[in-house]
């Protein structure tokens, strides 16, 4: 059983940043499908940005140009970098990671971007 613990969430003003980490409990050295998704009031659940089984990178259009995903396997952990915020990117945020059998799921990170 993988536990993820995300955190860096907060309150930002619109075009400023903000940096999520999702700290995995086991070696993500031999994962690569891990993410973020996010999902706010009233909506579905989306996407943001993704390491893929293939070994590349998935933003969704909404975010390209603007937030970065990487990943230091030394701490067992992944970060979302956002820049240039927008109150459309207000929502929860939750990091996930797939080892292909299995989906595991962080608790999730509040992010309201709002002057």
């Amino acid at each position: 059983q993988v536990q993820l613990v995300g955190s860096g969430g907060g309150l930002v003003q619109p075009g400023g940043s903000l940096r999520l980490s999702c700290a995995a409990s086991e070696s993500i050295f031999s994962i690569n499908a891990m993410g973020w998704y996010r999902q706010a009031p009233g909506k579905q659940r989306e996407e943001v940005a993704a390491f893929t089984s293939g070994g590349g990178t998935n933003y969704a259009d909404s975010v390209k140009g603007r937030f970065t995903i990487s990943r230091d396997n030394a701490k067992n952990t992944i970060y979302l970098q956002m820049d240039s915020v927008k109150p459309e990117d207000t929502a929860v945020y939750s990091c996930f990671l797939s080892t292909g059998r299995h989906v595991y799921w962080g608790q999730g990170t509040q992010v309201t971007v709002s002057s």
